[in-house]
């Protein structure tokens, strides 16, 4: 445009050469501004390029990272879903080699316990050595194993540290495991210690049952010498026809105005009692008069059987027992185990049993009816061949009784194959609470030390023992070991061995505690 207007207005004012000059210029101007135009304009383009670059790199950052991210959570799934494959494969074989293990220690034990009074002292003072010298090196053995450990994991592939972690992880988890189940157990067994003793002396306070001691004979009073002779008959027939028909012996010879009837059975004792005073009160004595004597003093017993068992089960809270089952239990009044009359015993355990069973919450109905009912196979036992447990439970459910009440009667002493549940444990309890407790059971002084002698015997027989102690009139036991020859794991199986060998071979009320005691004393002296 400014040539065009040179041009136009002033080109004919000048010369040729000025012109060229002028145009020559513009040339040169233009040719500038045109440069430092393209510069300009390269320099913006230059810059949204490298904006856009910066941009570019900032996403590819973002997105590398992510990957990254993805890429870690992915690892450590698979590693937590090929530890939990791993400890699947491994459970069944870690269960078998502990089983191995374990059958395997106890064969170490029996030998090392067979040889430990040969070598004992030498395992000691290797013992004491080991410790020091695995104390002097502790110190150093401690850097360096770190120092081996950091280059030993710095060379591992990705599957040997993955293996390492694992195993790791399950040591840890396997040693905190084993401490809280520690603690669980010891928790557990303090509390349920004094629970079970909170409960167990409720009930003996709130109970207090009479009990009645039995011999094995009786004396009936005679009115005067003649009637012994009417008692005899000619030539003794009175007398065999009395004692066939009661199964009782008549002491005739003992005193001039008494006469003593003699046998191991209460009930036929009571019934030849009953008898012989209504013969001596009617004078007419003769085998007919006898046998009629005799069925109706079996009567009277019968029916004072059944007053009995009533009486009895209503002292103990049981109601809606049958007739029969009344008549059973009545009986057990002319029956004694250990002195102790069994059915004041069977009321005893009854009231036991309720107060118990109220105090966890349990049916104190049932639990009385099982603790009233629980002997009543001891009035069949001399008829029946069998334990009275098991007879007691088989005549409860021919009477109609409940499963549960059944299974807890043959329970109460534990034989082999009986569950009882929580009630035959309670009806156990009860039991063993009203035979051992003081003044319950009487025996004599010659009995007692028999039984104590051979409680002592039985346990000093086993390897290790040096020394026995009954106490507590041999309800506790207290077992003295070389700490040498038996380790702690050993004393534990030892007071176990004890009562199983004191419970097969000796007959005794309620229950025997066992301690052993394994004392190690270390004694120098300073010179």
């Amino acid at each position: 445009m400014i040539f065009f207007a040179l041009t136009s207005s002033t080109w004919d004012g000048l010369s040729d050469g000025v012109a060229i000059l002028i145009i020559a210029a513009l040339l040169v101007v233009g040719l500038f501004l045109g440069y430092a135009l393209r510069g300009l304009v390269g320099r913006w383009q230059a810059a949204a390029i490298e904006k856009r670059m910066r941009l570019r790199e900032e996403e590819a950052e973002s997105e590398i990272k992510a990957r990254l991210k993805e890429a870690d959570i992915a690892a450590r799934a698979a590693v937590v879903k090929a530890k939990e494959a791993f400890e699947l494969s491994t459970k069944k074989r870690r269960e078998e080699l502990q089983g191995v293990e374990e059958r395997q220690t106890q064969r170490e034990a029996n030998l090392d316990r067979k040889a430990a009074s040969l070598d004992a002292r030498e395992a000691e003072v290797g013992a004491k050595a080991a410790a020091a010298e695995t104390a002097a090196k502790a110190a150093a053995d401690k850097n360096r194993t770190a120092d081996d450990r950091l280059k030993a994991l710095a060379r591992m592939t990705h599957e040997e540290a993955r293996r390492e972690i694992l195993r790791q992880a399950n040591a840890e988890l396997r040693a905190d495991a084993a401490i809280l189940s520690r603690r669980i157990q010891e928790a557990a067994r303090e509390q349920g210690e004094t629970i079970a003793a909170r409960i167990v002396a409720d009930a003996v306070q709130r109970c207090a049952v009479a009990h009645v001691n039995e011999l094995t004979t009786a004396t009936v009073p005679l009115p005067g010498p003649e009637m012994k002779g009417r008692i005899v008959g000619r030539e003794g027939r009175n007398v065999r026809a009395f004692e066939a028909a009661t199964g009782v012996s008549l002491l005739l010879d003992d005193a001039p105005d008494t006469v003593v009837l003699s046998a191991f059975d209460p009930l036929r004792r009571e019934v030849a009692r009953r008898a012989l005073t209504a013969l001596i009160a009617d004078g007419r004595i003769h085998p007919a008069s006898i046998e009629a004597a005799v069925a109706a003093a079996r009567a009277s017993v019968e029916k004072s059987n059944a007053e009995a068992g009533e009486a009895a089960a209503a002292e103990a809270g049981v109601a809606r027992l049958p007739p029969d089952v009344l008549k059973m239990m009545g009986a057990l009044a002319f029956r004694t185990s250990f002195s102790q009359n069994v059915l004041r015993h069977s009321v005893e355990v009854a009231i036991l049993m309720g107060t118990m069973a109220a105090e966890m919450k349990l049916d104190v109905v049932k639990a009385r009816r099982i603790g009233f009912l629980h002997d009543i196979g001891k009035a069949m036992t001399a008829s029946t061949k069998g334990a009275h447990a098991a007879l007691g439970a088989e005549r409860l459910k021919a009477a109609g009784e409940p499963p549960d009440v059944c299974a807890a009667v043959a329970a109460h002493h534990a034989e082999p194959g009986t569950d009882g549940g929580v009630y035959g444990v309670l009806c156990a309890a009860a039991d063993a609470i009203s035979s051992a407790r003081p003044g319950a059971r009487q025996e004599s002084v010659s009995d007692y030390v028999q039984r104590l002698e051979d409680i002592e015997k039985i346990a000093r027989a086993h390897e290790g023992v040096t020394g026995v102690f009954a106490v507590q009139a041999g309800r506790d036991v207290r077992v003295l070991v070389d700490p040498v020859a038996v380790g702690d794991q050993e004393a534990s199986e030892l007071a176990g061995e004890i009562c199983r060998d004191i419970s097969a071979r000796v007959t005794f009320p309620g229950m025997i505690r066992v301690t052993v005691i394994r004392e190690l004393r270390c004694i120098e002296y300073a010179k």
